[in-house]
């Protein structure tokens, strides 16, 4: 269990002053100017001695990120940009920190600029977020007001501009190419890597970009020091993370944790148990839509951080945490994923264009049972047909979770098919 010490996000319920005086009394911007005193190649040492792994779901290690970004400038200027198109269902933690911590953010967005040799970052917030864009923007004019952000921000010597750039609700806009394709005023469609953002970006330039979440950390690791947040978690699964719990639990909620956590505790303490209790758990999806979800069998021994997880053949991905309990008719469930996925793709990828539609119509039918068994296997075939054949990861965020479904519930999609066809479904039109 995490101490309450030990918590980054001391206002992530909303319960005291949002605003810049309210952040400076819990700490924030405190010695700021201290901190980016330390040095650029300081700095990105410190983040990379703490372990913190990318928290907008891939759990790549920041501060080698940061690294990637050159050394030297060859006249074209560097940006940060903060990916902030929180549109993975189930997920709802960077929509608090922006709503009622704003403060770690821009702190943060200053040191990671600095860092990086970034004199601008960008803020690309999603679209559906209103309130959470008008929050943001407050507190950037009362950091400006206050000398923090612009001109010699926080008498660092450093300039640092922010911009807050409001998306149009795409979900592609979240992988991170399509975003700097939106940034720049073009259709959200993800670019082919190589060449890498750290090397061409936005405009062209070198560019770095980062998870709310990732960056809001940042000023607390440096004034507690690396190994303060190392020591939370297992090795390569360090730190503090914010959990969003949906679904079957007698109270949903969003919470800071520690890393590597045990699910039943997660459970328990935060959310009062399972509605119906432990043996009414069928399933949960561990990390957002987009992951693998397990059986109920696998996650009672659950250690939520990314390495334990993809041992199961999910991910922590984002942290939003599905539970399902046994009333959920789970293929349907994932049918509907099916469905959102088929609706997001940019269509720019063939497998992608096209498989997500044809996953999505053969799982309509899985639903009702109007479907052959020899389709499961055609089903799974296909997804790993898209499956690392596209420009980004949509096109697995498409096929995982129907891979999870078979992997664990085959035997409940066959029994459907048995079950319709005894009713004689198959002479009765689609609804």
């Amino acid at each position: 269990m995490l101490a309450d010490k030990d918590r980054i996000f001391t206002n992530l319920y909303g319960f005291h002053d949002r605003s810049l005086k309210g952040a400076m009394a819990r700490g924030l911007w405190d010695g700021t100017r201290d901190l980016i005193a330390r040095g650029r190649d300081a700095i990105i040492d410190e983040v990379k001695k703490s372990g913190l792994r990318g928290r907008g779901g891939a759990g790549f290690p920041t501060g080698l990120k940061w690294s990637f970004m050159p050394k030297e400038s060859d006249g074209r200027p560097h940006y940060l940009v903060v990916n902030a198109d929180e549109s993975e269902p189930g997920t709802c933690k960077d929509r608090e920190i922006m709503r009622h911590d704003p403060h770690t953010l821009i702190e943060g967005c200053l040191i990671a600029g600095f860092a990086m040799g970034a004199h601008a970052g960008y803020i690309y917030i999603r679209g559906e977020f209103i309130r959470e864009r008008e929050a943001l923007q407050v507190a950037i004019d009362e950091a400006y007001d206050a000398g923090l952000l612009g001109r010699n921000a926080a008498g660092s010597g450093w300039d640092f501009d922010l911009f807050l750039h409001h998306g149009a609700g795409a979900y592609i806009c979240g992988e991170e190419t399509a975003l700097l394709e939106s940034l720049e005023g073009k259709k959200g469609m993800p670019r082919l890597k190589p060449p890498f953002p750290a090397n061409t970006g936005l405009y062209g330039c070198p560019t770095t970009v980062n998870n709310v979440e990732s960056i809001a950390v940042v000023p607390t690791i440096l004034r507690r020091g690396a190994e303060w947040f190392a020591s939370i978690g297992r090795p390569n699964n360090t730190g503090t993370k914010i959990f969003a719990i949906s679904g079957h639990v007698n109270r949903p909620c969003v919470v800071e944790e520690a890393m590597s956590i045990p699910f039943e505790e997660l459970i328990e303490r935060h959310c009062g148990g399972i509605r119906g209790g432990w043996d009414n758990l069928k399933a949960v999806i561990p990390g957002g839509s987009s992951v693998p979800l397990l059986p109920a069998s696998v996650m009672r021994e659950a250690i939520m951080d990314f390495d334990w997880l993809r041992e199961q053949r999910s991910s922590l991905g984002t942290a939003a945490v599905i539970v399902m309990d046994k009333s959920t008719d789970v293929i349907k469930a994932i049918w509907r994923l099916s469905k959102f996925y088929k609706h997001e793709s940019c269509g720019q990828c063939t497998p992608c264009r096209e498989g997500t539609g044809w996953m999505m119509r053969v799982m309509e039918r899985l639903v009702r049972g109007d479907a052959d068994p020899a389709e499961i296997d055609m089903l799974l075939d296909v997804s790993r047909q898209v499956e690392g054949h596209t420009i980004c990861a949509l096109g697995d965020a498409a096929a995982w979770p129907i891979q999870g479904l078979i992997r664990h519930f085959r035997d409940e999609i066959e029994e459907r098919i048995r079950a319709a066809r005894g009713r004689g479904v198959r002479a009765v039109a689609a609804e």
